[in-house]
């Protein structure tokens, strides 16, 4: 994503920096009414939503229009955003269009003709500012619903231009979309600090109900959390919160504000949210500057007095919505038991933490915590298993960044180290691959959270199942569904009578791979053989060859 946003920018004009933008102004992407199944910053698995999602009526083709004057900037194919047109505004910002289904002429010929060279579902372009300019209002695509999508759908990231960060597009269409509804909160959570701070008695984290009447007793140091979304006007979607402010005892302690952020603050969010909770409180290690606390303790709240604070949630929305939630803290003394830990497993956030046990090692550079970490750490032995299963925290902990693991062999039962593979094991006990290369007896990899890990084989080939072989032909098109209980699909690759056929995944959602029957490439009338061959991650292969009248 750097690398891009780094050419992203080279692309761009420079004469549309100089522009005002605050008097900026989009053209809807569509010509009907705009309705939304996704806003900006809502939360997700790593990351934040970082566009909006114009819903587009259940159904795929409504033309996308260009929302100004400028030209289009970077073309892909992608199996996680499918069909995606990237477009450079003379404007000073810059938009992503996600899961397209069709490209218009001549760039879909140009892209069918690079896929066919480089035998390759997934493709890039960059063209120059002069290749094709838009007019605000242009068709500029057609919606659709492929890459990662579970319904048709228009997926609209903003950028700004000369800095390549996330802004929420929503204001730019608050005259076109209606909403009188405010946020609603679902719960609140207390979080007391390790060994700083109890809450009705516990070292523990309480979950409480909006406006809860009966006052929670703390004592030390403590940090809330809501978990709350938005709503619209004629529909029943729920949306991520625009403002979140914490006030006790009348004054403000916290905000956030979902507005924008960089690509490197993207996985912050793991920092910031506890589940679907937002918490009101930054970790000493995160940068987020959507979060402000205002109490010169991070947001945190001392409850030193024996006596009723008074809590205030103000939740809002783009359009300024508001909603209100009060609770109440009473501070009564009690004991807080101290932190326990030994040496070497507290991995403190601002310094880089090593931990060597027999047939482990890992690395966590400073910068990868939030905050400190207590691990709980723990070595699991299974007689007929190839390595040990070590437990690096009891609860998984996310890393900014990605750190170096190692994982000694027990034995070596096949010969053939590209078998082998790093897994992570879930709490159900479920195994997925991490990856991982073997190297003077252990396997390394790079991990991107603080879990359970061990090393497992994978020899088993994928599986691969033509999907309604009798209709191939009636339906021109060739379908197959891949399986891989191991390390997953690595690549594939099909050919019709011994030619490259143009194999792809238009929505990885469905797991099908499929091909259109062409005459460009395939001559009609006759009996075609088509192989497909697809390999995973641990080089094992299955070749596929099935035969059709077409």
């Amino acid at each position: 994503m750097k690398q891009y946003i780094a050419a992203f920018l080279l692309a761009c004009c420079i004469q549309g920096y100089a522009q005002e933008k605050k008097q900026v102004t989009f053209t809807p992407p569509f010509d009907f009414p705009l309705t939304l199944s996704g806003n900006f910053g809502e939360i997700r698995t790593n990351h934040f939503h970082g566009g909006l999602d114009f819903k587009t009526g259940g159904v795929i083709g409504k033309p996308v229009h260009a929302l100004a004057d400028g030209y289009i900037s970077r073309i892909r194919v992608t199996n996680g955003s499918g069909y995606v047109l990237d477009v450079c505004y003379y404007n000073g910002y810059s938009t992503i269009n996600r899961h397209l289904s069709v490209f218009l002429s001549p760039i879909a010929e140009r892209v069918e003709k690079l896929q066919y060279e480089n035998e390759n579902w997934e493709v890039e372009i960059i063209p120059g500012p002069e290749e094709y300019p838009v007019k605000a209002g242009q068709p500029i695509a057609w919606s659709g619903n492929t890459g990662y999508s579970f319904g048709p759908h228009l997926h609209l990231d903003v950028f700004e231009t000369e800095s390549g960060e996330f802004i929420d597009p929503m204001p730019f269409f608050r005259t076109k979309i209606k909403d009188t509804r405010a946020p609603k909160a679902d719960g609140i959570m207390l979080f007391p600090q390790a060994g700083k701070g109890v809450v009705a008695g516990k070292q523990e984290n309480l979950t409480i109900l909006p406006n809860h009447e009966q006052p929670v007793e703390a004592w030390g140091i403590i940090g809330t959390g809501i978990k709350a979304y938005d709503y619209m006007d004629g529909v029943s979607n729920h949306y991520g919160v625009y403002s979140v402010v914490l006030s006790v005892d009348g004054n403000e302690v916290f905000r956030s504000t979902v507005d924008r952020f960089s690509q490197n603050e993207n996985r912050m969010i793991n920092s910031w949210t506890y589940g679907q909770y937002m918490k009101s409180f930054i970790d000493p290690g995160n940068t987020l500057r959507m979060l402000k606390a205002s109490n010169g303790n991070r947001g945190l709240i001392t409850i030193d007095e024996e006596r009723d604070y008074q809590f205030l949630y103000t939740l809002k929305d783009v359009f300024g919505n508001a909603s209100r939630y009060r609770f109440t803290v009473r501070g009564r003394k009690q004991p807080i038991q101290p932190l326990e830990y030994q040496d070497k497993y507290f991995f403190a956030w601002n310094k880089t933490n090593f931990l060597h046990e027999p047939g482990l090692s890992l690395a966590v550079p400073k910068g990868a915590l939030y905050d400190d970490v207590n691990l709980h750490y723990e070595v699991k032995a299974d007689s007929g298993a190839i390595a040990l299963t070590y437990q690096l925290n009891d609860e998984s902990t996310p890393l900014h960044a990605g750190c170096e693991l190692r994982i000694g062999l027990l034995k070596k039962p096949l010969a053939d180290t590209t078998k082998y593979y790093i897994a992570s094991v879930t709490p159900k006990g479920t195994r997925y691959s991490v990856g991982g290369i073997y190297e003077n007896g252990y396997m390394k990899t790079n991990i991107q959270e603080l879990g359970t890990y061990t090393v497992d084989i994978d020899t088993v080939p994928p599986e691969i199942i033509p999907i309604n072989k009798n209709q191939w032909a009636k339906n021109k098109k060739i379908v197959y569904r891949l399986k891989d209980k191991g390390t997953g699909v690595c690549s594939y690759r099909g050919t019709i009578d011994g030619k490259y056929a143009l194999f792809g995944r238009p929505n990885i959602v469905k797991s099908y791979w499929e091909c259109e029957l062409d005459p460009k490439y395939i001559k009609k009338g006759g009996k075609h053989i088509v192989e497909f061959t697809v390999t995973d991650n641990c080089g094992n292969k299955t070749i596929s060859r099935e035969s059709f009248i077409w």
